[in-house]
């Protein structure tokens, strides 16, 4: 009996996907036997990235498109160009995102455009754009990787609590439109996870007890503890899931 959770055949592609969440999500997807397609912005650390994942899954199941999630023209190419050689693209993952730390009163309108550019309007701009090649088709799967900010919020990262917040309801606004044509728009919002960007955060003493506190699990998530939820929202198995954000925090948001 085929399991409802493999992804033979199928081609996903994961934005943000060289390093950290994205790649370790890309990385599960292709276990689940799908071709990924990886993305960034730079080219050489994304060649990087594919020639390690295709050591492991062959250069036929791993590919590599370099562009800017918010560059209309460059994302309408690469799916273009996914579409032509790779295949039609079945999940997407609109993982990509940026950080920025400062109070609300002194964040500059450039550095707040900025996160929300790359947070909310890039997984609008990259999902719009797949969409349009999934709607004929009645079929795929959109993942918007959101976070515990999508829900809650703390001092110094205003832009991003206000682009994750969105980033659920427009998962939201594309499961009214286009779930009726046979695609489920979900989201994924991870806690706290240890990765390389949040290795500072990790190593701060006092910030690390809080987490631990924080947190019923009492522990820092891992991206492994992401996999699982992605290949599930990915594959046949959730194909009556539509609209939802599933919290991947160790309960951080359901206790105060």
């Amino acid at each position: 009996m085929t399991s409802a959770f493999d992804l033979t055949g199928r081609v996903a592609l994961v934005t943000g996907s060289s390093r950290g969440i994205g790649l370790s999500i890309a990385e599960g997807l292709a276990d689940a036997g799908a071709t990924i397609v990886l993305n960034g912005v730079d080219p050489v650390r994304l060649e990087a990235t594919r020639e390690v994942l295709a050591q492991r899954f062959g250069d036929d199941r791993v590919e590599a498109r370099a562009f800017d999630v918010v560059d209309e023209d460059a994302v309408a190419a690469a799916v273009e160009s996914i579409e032509s050689e790779v295949g039609a693209i079945d999940v997407l993952v609109n993982n990509a995102g940026i950080q920025h730390r400062e109070p609300l009163v002194e964040v500059s309108l450039a550095d707040w455009q900025r996160v929300i550019d790359i947070d909310l309007t890039g997984a609008f701009v990259v999902g719009r754009t797949v969409a349009r090649r999934m709607l004929p088709r009645h079929a795929g799967k959109i993942i918007n990787i959101c976070s515990v900010q999508t829900d809650l919020a703390r001092p110094t990262i205003g832009p991003y609590t206000a682009a994750k917040g969105a980033l659920r309801n427009l998962t939201r606004a594309m499961t009214a439109e286009w779930a009726g044509e046979g695609l489920q728009i979900n989201g994924i919002a991870p806690g706290y996870i240890h990765t390389e960007m949040t290795q500072k955060l990790v190593d701060d003493e006092a910030f690390n007890e809080w987490i631990l506190g924080r947190t019923p699990a009492r522990r820092w998530g891992t991206v492994a503890d992401l996999v699982g939820p992605a290949v599930w929202l990915s594959s046949n198995a959730s194909d009556y899931v539509n609209g939802q954000v599933i919290f991947v925090d160790g309960g951080m948001t359901v206790v105060v």
